[in-house]
């Protein structure tokens, strides 16, 4: 009850229907708004209000955390904080316009009424791994609804706030788990959700077409050339992949294979008893790379864990050292050639000289020459040969 509220004086608050500039119709502060806050982690309920002079542009950063209409169905940022603005404006018969602050007083017994919501919704919500991640689930969507449904008053003739009456709204039919979606279609789920990643789970359930349904039994319907009928809305994507997962590996704890393998101690040392003395992944073939994949899920076995995203792990370590392999064979080449048009140059130059050395007919024997040019025997005598064809061609005739 310690919350000081300062809603702007009455002058600044009004509503001209006839003005003809449409800035000019409300005055400055009919954008002044309170509001309520709620922790979706541990159920803490606190309310204040905005600076009525700032502008619209600013409201977020007044506010400690998102209101409903700013978030999709999906998963909840950081630091989890929902807020509903309360609305302040009520209209009469004669669609004269006028506006009703709240006190301290009035707000936090407004606190105390939608506690039961904020309890069925905190108690619904999804926690999704390690972090405690949150996803709104079917009734904690309907546990917001009627929190939002119990903090819209209406005022009586002599201007008393009408609070309606807290209520227990039951799930629609149209919301509906997708762990549910799952249970009745096992047909249509995919078993390697059961090793992925966290990521991959995460990538999975992030599916957006321009049209018809996203998520995962979206992509799952898409998939299979099934289409599911309008009017239902799907909650918890990624709450029900974890779980599938969470199924599939038991009691055994899912753990990410390059996490493991590259930073526990049991990981490394699996790699390393493992691993080939002096030989390369590039090199392992794909019923060797299987091979590997089962003895490591073996070793994690034995820790209690299941090693998630193996298969891509190792797979793709093999094509990274399959690209340095691959950047290798193209530096040499690139080296080759060099040699080989420095080595050309050479040969060029080695012939003159030979063909020099041969010109001056000084009594010395094909091999001489070429034990000095570091050639055959042969190669001299048939280029001996060719200067004598030269010669005689070239020589006058009498």
């Amino acid at each position: 009850m310690a919350v000081e509220l300062y809603p702007p004086p009455a002058e600044y608050v009004w509503h001209d229907e006839h003005a003809e500039q449409q800035e000019q119709r409300y005055g400055p502060g009919v954008g002044y708004h309170q509001w309520l806050a709620v922790d979706l982690l541990g159920g803490a309920v606190w309310f204040g209000d905005i600076d009525w002079r700032a502008s619209r542009e600013d409201l977020d950063g007044q506010i400690p955390g998102f209101p409903r209409r700013a978030l999709g169905d999906g998963t909840i940022p950081a630091p989890g904080v929902m807020v509903q603005l309360l609305d302040h404006l009520t209209q009469d018969e004669q669609r004269d316009c006028s506006w009703r602050f709240f006190t301290s007083e009035e707000l936090h017994a407004l606190a105390l009424r939608i506690l039961p919501a904020v309890q069925r919704l905190v108690d619904s919500i999804h926690r999704i791994g390690p972090e405690g991640e949150l996803e709104w689930s079917a009734e904690a969507a309907t546990a917001w609804d009627d929190i939002e449904q119990t903090a819209a008053h209406t005022l009586t003739p002599s201007g008393e706030v009408l609070w309606p009456r807290p209520r227990t709204t039951p799930t629609p039919a149209w919301r509906i788990e997708v762990g549910a979606f799952l249970d009745m279609n096992p047909d249509l789920c995919d078993p390697s959700w059961g090793l992925a990643t966290d990521a991959e789970l995460d990538a999975y359930a992030d599916y957006r077409p321009e049209s018809g349904y996203g998520g995962v039994p979206g992509r799952m319907c898409r998939a299979a050339d099934q289409q599911i009928e309008d009017g239902f809305t799907f909650y918890g994507h990624r709450a029900a992949l974890y779980a599938y997962r969470a199924r599939a590996c038991g009691d055994r704890t899912p753990t990410d294979a390059r996490v493991w393998l590259e930073t526990a101690e049991a990981g490394r040392g699996a790699w390393e008893a493992a691993k080939p003395l002096g030989a390369s992944l590039a090199d392992v073939p794909d019923c060797a790379l299987a091979a590997l994949a089962e003895g490591f899920q073996s070793a994690a076995y034995r820790e209690g864990l299941v090693l998630t995203g193996l298969d891509t792990y190792l797979r793709r370590l093999r094509a990274a050292e399959r690209s340095a392999v691959d950047q290798q064979l193209v530096r040499e080449a690139e080296e080759v050639k060099r040699l080989e048009n420095i080595l050309k140059d050479f040969r060029t130059a080695r012939n003159r000289t030979v063909a020099r050395v041969l010109a001056w007919s000084d009594g010395r024997s094909d091999g001489e020459i070429a034990r000095l040019a570091s050639m055959p025997d042969d190669c001299v005598s048939d280029w001996r040969a060719r200067l004598t064809d030269a010669e005689s061609t070239a020589a006058p005739t009498g």
